[in-house]
């Protein structure tokens, strides 16, 4: 994730110590949750946020869905049990967080006692959902369980959303969900994928978040697995427009006093271009940020390091995109043990990724910051993980 309202705006926000090695150490969260880990020597030696598709299973179906989900039952998922037995090893082997997503997490029945589990044990666990399942009562569950964040996924504003949501109503249960959080004070915000589709309403967007009272927002890069396609990616150039226009919006709220969390993922590009940015207009806080982007490293420390994912399976893979990959089963050996074992040649080339990388990503300046960016993408583009970023929208001049 690049945090563009700390980077660019200069403000703390939460996860500052796991992100950028310092701030927000310790801090407790809203409703007595547990602790925000404290700050790790090194984001080498981060333990993993883990992502667990506890199921596939979803009451929608997304035109770009990484894990090709639709409304009816799949076989082999974990069971309560086994799901327990989970996050008994993930506690011991000290995650940070424990994202539950989906499929749709909430159609699955014993969610709340898993997250009860996992919460009994110190993890912090928080939500992905599409938010249309979201009733008062359920949002007050949410609450009074202690997640301590939800976010709710978008793609637009009205049909732009149903259309990619593949339902007509599903923005207004989106929404209805939303407020419904916001009704029981829980920390909520939006995650949107940009696409081709939707980045022109940006303005948009961030008009709707600010009329909304919407304190968090995370702009997703595509990725291209399960029924995420290239065909539905922004050119270079519109990435580009797009950042110009995150950075105006977020920084303009920022100005007014509005305290809002804007993010981007899947591109640790974001990260240098908005230095560059910074770099024109502050060069003593441009110098600052890329520190802080020095300690990040990018994609040097994110899939198979600092972020993993569990599928509704058991199967580990290193990313959430990378589901085409399995590093082994929970129900055959131990997430912590599985995760730490470099025999296998992709976790032990993503643990030492300066060895591996060739093309514009070894020879770029920004390496050390950037880290290559995201290594699924190149995967699903080259069939090579080790090839460049595909998605890498600065010029060769920029790099050089």
């Amino acid at each position: 994730m690049i945090d563009i309202t700390r980077l660019y705006c200069d403000r703390d926000t939460p996860a500052d110590s796991l992100r950028y090695g310092h701030g927000h150490q310790g801090k407790k969260e809203m409703g007595g949750a547990p602790r925000i880990p404290r700050q790790p020597k090194s984001a080498a030696e981060r333990r993993p946020v883990v992502a667990w598709n506890i199921s596939r299973t979803c009451n929608l179906k997304c035109v770009h869905c990484y894990t090709d989900s639709e409304a009816k039952k799949y076989e082999g998922e974990l069971s309560t049990e086994e799901g327990k037995a989970l996050i008994d090893d993930l506690a011991a082997f000290g995650i940070p967080a424990l994202l539950f997503s989906g499929g749709e997490p909430l159609m699955r029945q014993d969610l709340f006692e898993l997250v009860a589990h996992a919460i009994s044990l110190g993890i912090r666990p928080t939500l992905s959902t599409n938010g249309t399942l979201i009733t008062g009562e359920v949002a007050r569950r949410i609450k009074d369980l202690g997640f301590t964040y939800v976010g709710v996924s978008l793609d637009g504003i009205d049909e732009i959303n149903d259309t990619f949501r593949g339902k007509e109503g599903a923005f207004q249960k989106a929404m209805a969900g939303f407020r419904n959080l916001k009704q029981v004070s829980q920390r909520v915000g939006l995650r949107l994928t940009l696409t081709r589709h939707n980045y022109q309403d940006l303005h948009g967007i961030f008009d709707f978040i600010e009329a909304e009272g919407i304190d968090r927002a995370c702009f997703y890069h595509l990725v291209y697995s399960g029924r995420g396609k290239e065909s539905d990616d922004l050119t270079h150039e519109e990435t580009r427009d797009a950042l110009d226009i995150i950075l105006e919006r977020t920084k303009d709220m920022n100005d007014r006093g509005l305290e809002k969390d804007i993010l981007t993922v899947d591109n640790h590009v974001d990260g240098i271009y908005l230095y560059m940015k910074l770099l024109a207009e502050d060069p003593e806080r441009a110098e600052s940020v890329m520190n802080l982007l020095k300690w990040n490293g990018g994609g040097l420390y994110s899939s198979g390091v600092g972020f993993g994912d569990i599928d509704f399976q058991g199967n580990v893979h290193p990313d959430q995109f990378w589901m085409h990959y399995s590093f082994g089963n929970v129900r055959e050996r131990p997430f912590s043990e599985i995760w730490m074992d470099t025999s296998d040649p992709l976790m032990a080339g993503l643990k030492d990724r300066r060895s591996h990388i060739h093309g514009r990503c070894a020879g770029c300046k920004w390496f050390d910051a950037c880290g290559g960016a995201l290594r699924v993408r190149a995967d699903l583009v080259y069939g090579e993980p080790w090839a460049p970023d595909p998605a890498c929208y600065l010029s060769d001049e920029e790099i050089s």
